[in-house]
């Protein structure tokens, strides 16, 4: 049963001013992360639930609440506020990356184990690519890209692999659907070149992998191009072999 949601003293508890003082100096991230996790396991929520779990004073809680429902974190219904589609989406994403780079591991360092190439793997954003891992020994300092990066699709054959297999049309992806991999040069540092093969299938693609290294060592060859696309291959199969186990 939710907590009296009546505008009491009590409701924000007996050091209302000390309170007050203390949130206008907390970082505004930590506030907005105290009112979010005021909504673990909780559900719907009033204003005035969500200054009584917080400590916040009432105005503060007010302020955060409007602005995290702006953005989508959460949505209102009348005096009621709870978790949002857009936090749902990110969570959603954020368990989906952690599926896959778990999934990818042993076929990442198999595939720079074999090439001796930086290995990367990646996942389409919006208009960006998200790296969730880097694979490399000697040659991981060239490739200025780390787990957690983001740059242009545009930019790199992970990218534009991610970008034809999600369904893009245009000449070039129909050529990169045709070829079943993508090829740069400069995409991710000077002088560096990569291919790249798609975990997925047209309009269902999970990720991307590529390889890296000094473009003079990475040409469109068939060896180097099987090894790629046998490990977006592998790393798809061990992804359906989970799902249908669960």
């Amino acid at each position: 049963m939710l907590p009296n949601t009546a505008d009491t003293r009590h409701d924000e508890g007996p050091t209302a001013e000390t309170t007050e003082s203390h949130s206008s100096r907390a970082p505004l991230l930590d506030r907005t992360a105290t009112v979010l996790g005021a909504f673990d396991r909780r559900g719907r929520l009033t204003m005035s639930d969500v200054a009584h779990h917080t400590g916040l004073p009432r105005s503060s809680a007010h302020r955060i609440l409007d602005q995290l429902v702006r953005i989508g974190w959460l949505a209102r219904d009348d005096m009621f506020y709870s978790l949002g589609t857009r936090l749902m989406e990110l969570g959603s994403f954020a368990v989906e990356q952690n599926q896959i780079l778990d999934a990818a591991g042993p076929y990442l360092r198999r595939l720079h184990d074999r090439t001796a190439l930086v290995v990367h793997l990646a996942v389409l954003d919006g208009t960006d690519v998200v790296y969730l891992g880097k694979v490399g020994d000697v040659l991981a300092r060239l490739s200025p890209v780390r787990a957690g990066s983001r740059m242009p699709a545009g930019r790199t054959a992970l990218g534009k692999v991610l970008t034809a297999y999600s369904g893009a049309p245009g000449s070039e992806y129909d050529a990169i659907r045709e070829a079943g991999i993508a090829f740069d040069r400069d995409g991710n540092g000077v002088g560096l070149a990569c291919i790249a093969a798609p975990v997925g299938a047209v309009g269902c693609v999970r990720a991307a992998v590529s390889v890296c290294g000094p473009a003079e060592h990475v040409a469109v060859t068939g060896q180097l191009v099987t090894g790629v696309q046998d490990t977006a291959r592998a790393i798809l199969r061990r992804l359906e072999d989970r799902r249908a186990h669960v």
